[in-house]
């Protein structure tokens, strides 16, 4: 009966994301609309991997925008990139193509400071993600500060490992008996949009401390992703949880940098032990 009501729950959720304007012909407002933007839930996702309703991690999706411009009270174009941070007890996400197109919006809009643009952003994300949601605008000539950089850690990557599954596989996972603290990384990780079914390419890095992971077994995993249908947040939280399932670690964050599409990317964090990554960072991929 549980089965059926969560398969339920999760045909309603597809039937919900195809009303977005995901996979479909699109055009494009140039005067601010905030109704562009398209709320998803995150709780059908979730129920699917069995997230406790006590979240049993901490954590934020960080979204970077790169097309982000409008005009001033002259009428002259301003350009600049954004940063918008939303908690992930949030009961919404915001899907991406709407906020592409929600942020277009603003192309033709004239605003009267860079502040004016910061909060009505702010204050139209945070009301559809049903949480508050941090908002920063990066004028273009500042952003020479944001350094370029890779994960730290272990890189899993040279391993030589044969790979044959390309369906999420948590089986794949297991420990060995040294107890550790350790940081390791992949640029391996590959998923599709739940919708559209285009591809999403990105880095993950997991910190942890609990019985060693067994590398081989943990990148063969993370390469099981290639041919996943989930977005960006959720396959961050599937990683978590399996983890959390199969390898039993006393503290765990994974952290991913997917690459742009569509002019924006989206870096989820989840953690057993702090709210927000030490360090943000573009990775050269973004």
């Amino acid at each position: 009966m549980k089965q059926k009501k969560r398969e339920k729950k999760v045909m309603l959720e597809r039937n919900r994301v195809t009303l977005s304007p995901l996979g479909k012909e699109t055009t494009y407002a140039v005067h601010y609309d905030r109704d562009l933007l398209f709320p998803i839930p995150r709780q059908v996702k979730r129920d699917e991997i069995q997230v406790p309703a006590v979240l049993p991690f901490k954590g934020v999706d960080i979204w970077n925008a790169y097309e982000l411009s409008w005009l001033n009270s002259k009428g002259k174009p301003i350009v600049a990139l954004g940063e918008f941070i939303l908690p992930c007890h949030s009961p919404h996400i915001v899907e991406s193509k709407s906020l592409k197109l929600y942020l277009n919006s603003f192309t033709h809009t004239q605003f009267a400071s860079v502040n004016a643009v910061c909060e009505i952003i702010q204050c139209d994300l945070s009301e559809f993600a049903g949480a508050p949601v941090q908002v920063g605008i990066i004028p273009i000539h500042d952003f020479s500060q944001h350094e370029i950089k890779k994960f730290t850690g272990i890189c899993l990557d040279q391993l030589d490992i044969e790979c044959d599954t390309y369906l999420v596989q948590p089986k794949f996972l297991c420990t060995e008996d040294p107890f550790v603290t350790e940081v390791v990384y992949s640029d391996l990780l590959k998923s599709n949009c739940l919708v559209t079914g285009q591809p999403d390419w990105g880095s993950v890095q997991i910190h942890y401390t609990g019985r060693k992971i067994q590398h081989a077994g943990l990148l063969k995993y993370l390469v099981s992703f290639r041919n996943h249908n989930e977005f960006h947040e959720q396959c961050v939280e599937r990683i978590f949880m399996d983890i959390m399932r199969e390898c039993h670690p006393e503290k765990l964050t994974v952290h991913a940098c997917y690459t742009r599409r569509g002019g924006l990317d989206i870096n989820p964090f989840r953690s057993t032990e702090k709210e927000f990554p030490t360090e943000i960072a573009r990775q050269c991929r973004q």
